[in-house]
Order: C-alpha cells, then sequence, then structure tokens
C-alpha cells in the first residue's frame, strides 16, 4: 500500500503543477497536453501503471481493514479509537470519494463522456511558440493540437462541475495527509526525533496541494481568470474554414 501511495502522490503533484499552466499563456497547457500525446506508447505505459497502482492500493486497503478488524475483534459498528488523527478515521470514506472522483475525472478531462460538445466541437489550437521541456522544444510553433486550454475553462464555468472538483480535491487532500504520513512510518523513514516536524511538513504540502487544485476551477469559476483571446474560445476551426 506505500508503494503504490508513494507512486499515487508523485502522480496527483506532477498532474497539479502540469494543470497549473492554465494560469500561463493557452500555448504552455495546450503544448504540454500535445507533449504528453506524442509520447505514444510511453504515455499508455504510465496510465496502466497508474491504473494497476490505483488497483492495488484499493485492494490492500481493503485487505488491510480486514485484517485489523479480524486482529481487534471489533465489529464494522463497534468503533474504538486511541490516539488516532481525524484523517486517519476517515481514510476509508476518503478513498471512496477519491475513487468516485478519478472515475468522473477520467470521464469528463479525458474521454469526455460528460461534455462531448466541449471535448469534440471543432474545436483546435494552433501553436503559436514552441513548446519546450528542459530547455528541449518539443512542440514546434504552428502545430495544431488540441485546444485543452479551452476544454479546462469551459468544463470550470459550470458551478456544479467546478465545486464538486473543489469538494473532491479538498477530501483527497485529507486523504493524503494521514496517507503521506503513514508511509513514511511504513517504509522506515520517520523516526521519534523528527516525527512531528515530519508531520508539519505532511500538512503543508496537503495545503499546498489543495490550494492549487483549488486556484484552477475557483479561478475560473469567480471570474478572476478570464478567457486568454488566443484561445480562440468562440471560433470553432470549423467555422473559419
Amino acid at each position: 500500500m506505500a508503494v503504490t501511495g508513494v507512486i499515487l502522490v508523485g502522480f496527483v503533484i506532477g498532474h497539479l503543477v502540469g494543470n497549473l499552466q492554465i494560469f500561463d499563456h493557452p500555448d504552455k497547457i495546450n503544448g504540454y497536453a500535445q507533449f504528453l500525446h506524442q509520447t505514444g506508447p510511453l504515455l499508455w505505459v504510465a496510465r496502466i501503471g497508474l491504473l494497476v497502482s490505483v488497483i492495488l492500493h484499493v485492494w490492500s486497503a481493503t485487505v488491510l481493514t480486514i485484517e485489523n478488524r479480524k486482529a481487534r475483534g471489533v465489529t464494522p459498528t463497534g468503533k474504538h479509537w486511541i490516539k488516532a488523527s481525524l484523517a486517519s478515521r476517515y481514510i476509508r470514506w476518503t478513498g471512496y470519494v477519491v475513487l468516485a472522483f478519478i472515475i468522473y475525472h477520467l470521464l469528463h478531462f479525458t474521454l469526455g463522456v460528460t461534455n462531448p460538445a466541449d471535448f469534440k466541437d471543432g474545436h483546435s489550437y494552433v501553436m503559436r511558440e514552441a513548446y519546450s521541456v528542459a530547455g528541449f522544444p518539443v512542440v514546434a510553433a504552428g502545430t495544431e493540437v488540441d485546444n485543452v486550454y479551452l476544454m479546462v475553462y469551459r468544463g470550470f464555468e459550470s458551478a456544479p462541475v467546478a465545486i464538486f472538483y473543489i469538494i473532491a480535491v479538498g477530501l483527497l487532500s485529507f486523504h493524503l495527509l494521514h496517507g503521506m504520513d503513514s508511509l513514511f512510518q511504513t517504509i522506515g523513514w520517520r523516526s521519534q526525533t523528527w516525527a512531528g516536524r515530519l508531520r508539519k511538513v505532511v500538512a503543508l504540502i496537503c495545503l499546498l496541494y489543495f490550494l492549487g487544485n483549488f486556484a484552477i476551477p475557483g479561478a475560473i469559476l469567480t471570474g478572476a481568470l478570464k478567457p486568454h483571446p488566443d484561445a480562440q474560445v468562440h471560433a470553432p476551426v470549423s467555422a473559419q474554414n
């Protein structure tokens, strides 16, 4: 469970860093998405690895819960907590919500099932400048790519969707609060001398993670983030031809 937790924590933080590019020029997040698509088989290897990690994480959580109940002789209705943090008490329930959020997130932004008009409506984007990674250009200027900037912006213009995302990432951050703290203990990287400081660092990371995820739908929903003119928010390519 700790090993899959490390993999998933690394992914969600990296995912957030990539998504925060929406506050920059549309070239950034659109180029970033195109770069990921260009990795081809490697992208699918990563996706399958993440899927396997989620499945193993849920499976190990279920097994550990059953084993703990058997060892303690506690029925599902009998709760006996001793020095348990609030995050650890509800780690299982926040996990269920996070799992539901992951499924919805994939249907929303990856498969476009929940918003087909925004996902496949003829909108595309022509890169104004090249997109670079570590100083190396990976997407050339003039390349026609998917308008991910537009898709994200339109998705979070819906108040119910934006509010759901904010609540879900809040619970995910709460889930990480206990998960990140306990995984250090599981793999033997936490000692009595610095356990308190480690817990504060984990809490700070979780807070920053929540604020970063909150900023995107919050800024779009409130109008603090205006659509960039270059994104052609109301100009489908098909309408220009």
